[in-house]
């Protein structure tokens, strides 16, 4: 028996600002997307175009807070980049870098939910 990866969720109160931050930030662009008959969810999976991984992103339409808790635990995900001064650069500009580990040569953004991107270096 054999797992990978498919994809990883983040709940989100805005998706149309979301999916903006995701493709300027990360150059993710949504490859499908899901939307309840009903109209209570839609489900937007956002692609890198050089790995199979998604990052789906849930809107809920009942959602009826301005965010989500996300608690205290250290959850998040980790992006690669080929260019980490370009990439610094970048998110500086937008003004969404949280945190700097430069002993460690990574850094996180924070999308506008307040989840935290790992950048990391290209090995």
């Amino acid at each position: 028996m054999k797992f990978a990866f498919a994809h990883y969720n983040y709940n989100v109160v805005n998706l149309e600002k979301s999916l903006a931050f995701y493709q300027e930030a990360l150059g993710l662009t949504q490859v499908r997307r899901k939307e309840a008959a009903d109209g209570s969810f839609i489900l937007a999976y956002l692609g890198d175009e050089s790995t199979g991984f998604e990052l789906e992103l849930t809107w809920l339409r009942d959602w009826d807070k301005d965010s989500y808790n996300l608690g205290d635990n250290e959850i998040h995900l980790a992006m690669r980049t080929d260019d980490m001064e370009a990439a610094h650069k970048k998110h500086q500009a937008m003004d969404c870098i949280c945190y700097e580990n430069p002993a460690m040569g990574i850094y996180f953004i924070q999308d506008p939910d307040g989840y935290w991107i790992e950048i990391v270096p290209a090995k």
